[in-house]
């Protein structure tokens, strides 16, 4: 059977046409029409010149290129470090715990990209209804029930004419670029804690070393002074002034063993191992620090993974400001219905019971008591935090690369002064241990003899042991070798 007349909320095909055209038309308004601020990436303080203040004096290696790729720790040439370094990529939980909240920010541009296209939801529904004030009774139940079967199929558009939901989508994208910066910070500081820890349990090697070959020298002297006593050229006193120095020395090369399990144990956790199943080897005792390409000061904000966070943060929140601003504009919705509505099963999907709706709302606030003025005001005070960040952000880059290049420089002068010192020393003890052998000294002197010098030895570790730890410093306030164009893209 032909069908007749209109259905409920149906049009007819002219008029059906000019809601389509004026959707046609608002949808294409909308493609070229934002408001807001468009994003300036902020100006941050300069260096006054093309090189780094504490580079004077200090030789940077040639040329100045980049640092390798990913790997800058195979600047320090130890196969040890290197596989450790490996091993932390895949198996550390902080590392994982950043990557997950990358894939999270990720999964969220998709989220807000969702709301550039329609909605379209379905509520099928069966009542069977009795109206009100009517007697039940087998004879009036028929007549005083209906039947209401639904079928609706609901589209709902917003029509983004100010620039709402591609400011979302913006601001959803600069969000994962910062968290995929922060990601690649959280590599970076994890790679440094662990070679920092390497360095320092190999220093703790050198000077375990040290003391051991200072306490067999001390057992010589030991024996030495007994022998002297023995035959009468020496008091009892110096064979206990030589027992007593032996003695502490053993404490102090003891105490060391803490010191080692303790790096050691913080470098199983950083690789994802339990410490009682984690052990390294004893490894060569030679400290020598890499040279280190440094570039220049304009070169920094591009390998600085935080800089480019805080940067990447500020576009962000630029575009919160155009959001929060499309509040004061109208909202425009493109809404549709279709379906089918019957009052029995029999002719619930007859074509007769079919029924279509099409047209835009258009939704304005008119009074909300300031709300979204203060919204606007907070979200531009956050732009100006974020810019004020990124701008600290910057001045910290710089003074950590200034501070680690002014360590190694005057470390570098320093180990060759503590060189000379140790020599002297070493001189001293020879000199003032044939005295008292010859007897012309007493055994106090060669005390005070042993004692500076095995401070200036241990001293010279120390200096070796600053110079790795600045020489790793370094190359994380350099950014490791990574560069901004590492960020994922807008796609």
């Amino acid at each position: 059977m032909k069908p007749t007349g209109l259905t409920r909320g149906a049009v007819n095909r002219p008029a059906w046409s000019a809601a389509f055209f004026v959707a046609s038309c608002l949808a294409l308004v909308s493609a070229g029409c934002a408001v807001g601020p468009q994003y300036v990436k902020p100006s941050v303080p300069e260096a006054p010149t093309d090189a780094f203040k504490e580079l004077q004096g200090w030789k940077a290696a040639q040329p100045s290129d980049e640092l390798p790729r990913g790997t800058w720790w195979e600047l320090f040439g130890d196969p040890q470090l290197n596989a450790l370094e490996e091993q932390l990529t895949v198996s550390n939980e902080d590392l994982k715990a950043a990557e997950a909240r990358f894939r999270e920010a990720r999964a969220m541009i998709r989220v807000n990209r969702s709301s550039e296209l329609p909605t379209v939801s379905t509520a099928p529904a069966a009542a069977y209804a009795r109206n009100g004030n009517t007697p039940i009774s087998t004879s009036t139940l028929n007549e005083s029930a209906t039947g209401v079967y639904t079928l609706p199929f609901d589209l709902s558009y917003e029509l983004d004419v100010w620039g709402r939901v591609r400011r979302t989508v913006a601001a959803a994208r600069e969000h994962a670029q910062a968290t995929a910066a922060d990601l690649q910070t959280v590599n970076l500081s994890l790679q440094s804690e662990l070679a920092f820890d390497y360095f320092e349990l190999r220093s703790a090697e050198v000077q375990k070393r040290l003391l051991d070959d200072t306490v067999n020298a001390y057992a010589e002297a030991l024996q030495l002074t007994t022998n002297r006593f023995e035959g009468g050229a020496a008091a009892r006193s110096d064979v206990a002034q030589a027992k007593t120095q032996l003695d502490a020395t053993r404490v102090q090369a003891t105490d060391l063993a803490v010191q080692r399990a303790r790096f050691e144990h913080a470098i199983a956790v950083l690789v994802g191992t339990p410490p009682s199943a984690f052990s390294i080897p004893v490894g060569p005792l030679e400290l020598v620090p890499p040279d280190i390409p440094v570039g220049v000061p304009s070169q920094l904000l591009e390998r600085r993974s935080d800089v480019a966070s805080a940067e990447r943060r500020t576009a962000e929140a630029n575009e919160q400001v155009g959001v929060a601003r499309t509040a004061f504009f109208p909202t425009v919705l493109l809404s549709a219905a279709v379906g089918y509505e019957g009052n029995q099963l029999s002719n619930w999907f007859d074509w007769p019971s079919r029924f279509w709706s099409i047209g835009p709302n258009v939704i304005q606030t008119i009074f909300d008591g300031g709300r979204r003025r203060a919204v606007s005001d907070a979200a531009m005070a956050n732009y100006d935090e974020t810019v004020a960040e990124y701008r600290q952000f910057t001045l910290t880059a710089f003074q950590q690369v200034e501070d680690n290049l002014a360590a190694l420089r005057v470390l570098e002068e320093e180990t060759r002064q503590q060189a000379d010192a140790t020599a002297s020393a070493q001189e001293s003890l020879r000199i003032f241990t044939e005295r008292y052998i010859g007897g012309l000294d007493p055994y106090l002197q060669v005390l005070t003899a042993q004692t500076i010098a095995l401070t200036n030895e241990r001293n010279g570790v120390d200096i070796m042991r600053r110079r790795m730890d600045a020489s790793v410093l370094l190359i994380k306030s350099l950014g490791g070798g990574w560069t901004v164009s590492d960020l994922p893209t807008a796609s």
